[in-house]
């Protein structure tokens, strides 16, 4: 099987988080002044309407404008929409609707209504697929609990039905188990906090959590680890550790938002049922972000 020439999920693509005014309704024209912002400082593309950006709680016309706003701020190309439903025509639909604003692939969990087993999860690609575009599976099962193995993206890639994964399950191992059984499928990095054992795995971009808030340390760090510039990438890696590996917490949309507010961004509310951190959790984030600021890295 071969690749599609182009392949926008290379590098650096940020899941964006989704700036929410004080009454919790979208605001569009921060969010597209984010994603300029981003590029501006290094990052490739983004990924609206994944779980940091809080897809589970929009409206399909809120979803649809969050995807239209991202194209006109930097472009198509550079756009990866998550296309996530509970049905698979829902998600074709959303494949489709990201086509005709002109991106380029799209980024697709399993069926997540329930614990879906083979034939469910390869009719359900195989459907999205339909819609054009080049996907991306997600592979979250602590999540879903959907767990795309090895052995089941190497058929999905041999069907013809993804061209790349987000691997989030933590298990650097499977880097080396999916390279062997299907060694054109791309590997990207898809949690924050395993960055550098997939870089150095052979990962070929990152699905990023924390560039929203630190984009110019975490291009750095990871354009040092796919490079093996290990006398870069690792001391740099130690450093954002204590704020990266809220990328695989329960509450880590609640945590960028944060550090994006700490650094002078704006990360703002979220939408119920998720709420604000506890004082606990609100003062390790912020302590950890301002040390990142103090060592200057923003």
């Amino acid at each position: 099987m071969t690749h599609p020439q182009h392949r926008p999920w290379h590098g650096v693509l940020v899941a964006t988080a989704l700036p929410l005014s004080d009454d919790l309704s979208v605001d569009y024209d921060r969010y597209a002044e984010h994603c300029a912002w981003l590029v501006e400082n290094g990052c490739d593309g983004v990924v609206p309407n994944g779980s940091l950006g809080e897809y589970q709680v929009l409206t399909p016309e809120e979803r649809a404008r969050v995807v239209e706003t991202a194209v006109a701020a930097i472009g198509g190309a550079r756009v990866m929409p998550g296309v996530a439903a509970y049905g698979s025509a829902e998600a074709r639909r959303w494949a489709e609707q990201a086509g005709e604003v002109g991106c380029t692939s799209v980024m697709l969990l399993p069926p997540n209504a329930y614990r879906a087993e083979e034939r469910s999860i390869l009719a359900h690609y195989a459907e999205v697929a339909r819609a054009g575009l080049p996907v991306v599976a997600y592979n979250n099962p602590v999540d879903t609990k959907v767990d795309l193995v090895p052995e089941l993206l190497a058929r999905l890639h041999a069907e013809g039905h993804i061209h790349a994964v987000k691997e989030f399950s933590g298990d650097v191992r499977r880097a080396y188990r999916i390279a062997e059984l299907a060694p054109e499928l791309d590997l990207l990095i898809g949690a924050d906090d395993v960055l550098l054992e997939l870089a150095m795995a052979g990962a070929k971009g990152w699905v990023a959590g924390y560039p929203n808030a630190l984009p110019r340390a975490s291009v750095r760090l990871y354009r040092a680890a796919v490079a093996g510039d290990l006398a870069t990438a690792l001391p740099l890696y130690r450093q954002l550790h204590p704020l990266l590996r809220w990328d695989s917490k329960v509450e880590f949309v609640q945590a960028i938002k944060l550090s994006m507010d700490v650094v002078g961004r704006y990360g703002g509310p979220v939408r119920p049922p998720r709420f604000p951190l506890p004082p606990g959790q609100r003062a390790t984030v912020r302590a950890a972000t301002e040390k990142t600021v103090a060592a200057g890295l923003v």
